[in-house]
């Protein structure tokens, strides 16, 4: 089983108006309700692939409950803690006539001691019977910046290993306790930097191509041809997409225990798959397994001396 957690998860309420004006009614004609967070959209394409996954992280109020049924509606086992507070919304009014999204985000709730307490309670539970654990995505209020560190304790006293997604202070905690790996959400953090602070590996996609480096060697993936694919770019519009589908991608294979290049294989095809709606394409993921090239790079993580 894989265990994704999701500690700033959001409900995406989209609507459609045939055209959108500021300062004036405007008649929806269409609206859609989406469990979202980088945690949730992992353990989709896990489920995706036959893979038994189960979502955990905090949710509460309605927002929270929508976010419950709209995953077990799509077949997605979850195991949320509750909060107090209202899980935050994501509201995108997209116009018909002439295409233009507009977004508005919703502070995320804040997270007490004791809500922080249960959590970990919770997650205990859930590592008794993981093969991976998925942290991911941002803090909301009142969680600290190690909080994904201790998570990561958590698992590793376990004998479970955990991916990582984060970015800031808090990719840098979780990486100090030795994940099996992390994901940076910029392709500029200081890959070798990542393995001396105690990663056993860090993956980062960088325009069509992956790069994996751990401790003893440096590998990278792309698509022969290189072909366009959504969020080609590490900040464009599909990054994020792109992001969560190599998530995973990678973690089936850590849980198993699977060679870099059959991981590399696995994980680029899925990227290259995932549609900009985040749903994948099967057909097209096996027909790009085998047009994946995975190559050693020369080049290994700097050693650094004390400063």
């Amino acid at each position: 089983m894989i265990v994704t957690v999701t500690l700033n998860p959001s409900l995406h309420v989209g609507y459609q108006a045939e055209r959108v004006g500021l300062g004036q009614a405007n008649e929806i004609s269409r609206v859609s309700y989406r469990a979202g967070g980088r945690g949730l959209a992992v353990a989709r394409l896990l489920h995706t692939f036959g893979h038994e996954v189960v979502a955990a992280g905090l949710v509460g109020g309605a927002s929270g409950e929508v976010i419950r049924a709209e995953l077990a509606q799509a077949g997605v086992a979850t195991q949320f803690t509750r909060i107090a507070g209202e899980s935050r919304r994501l509201l995108e009014v997209a116009d018909a006539c002439d295409g233009p999204v507009t977004t508005f985000r919703e502070p995320a709730p804040y997270i007490t001691t004791e809500e922080l307490g249960r959590l970990a309670a919770d997650y205990l539970s859930l590592l008794a019977d993981a093969d991976a654990v998925v942290l991911c995505g941002s803090l909301p209020d009142g969680l600290p910046a190690d909080t994904y560190g201790s998570l990561t304790s958590y698992a590793a006293d376990a004998g479970v290993p955990v991916v990582l997604s984060a970015g800031g202070s808090a990719l840098w905690h979780g990486a100090s306790r030795g994940p099996a790996l992390v994901m940076p959400e910029s392709d500029g953090d200081d890959l070798a930097g990542l393995i001396e602070k105690g990663a056993a590996s860090v993956a980062v996609r960088s325009g069509p191509a992956v790069t994996v480096v751990t401790a003893q060697a440096r590998w990278q993936a792309s698509l022969v041809g290189a072909p366009r694919v959504a969020g080609e770019t590490a900040r464009g519009p599909g990054a994020g997409r792109s992001r969560d589908a190599l998530v995973a991608g990678l973690v089936p294979g850590i849980a198993l225990g699977w060679s870099w290049p059959d991981m590399l294989r696995h994980a680029v095809a899925l990227t290259a798959a995932v549609a900009t709606n985040g749903e994948v394409d099967l057909d097209a993921y096996e027909a790009l397994v085998p047009e994946v090239r995975v190559e050693p790079c020369e080049e290994r993580p700097k050693e650094r001396t004390g400063e």
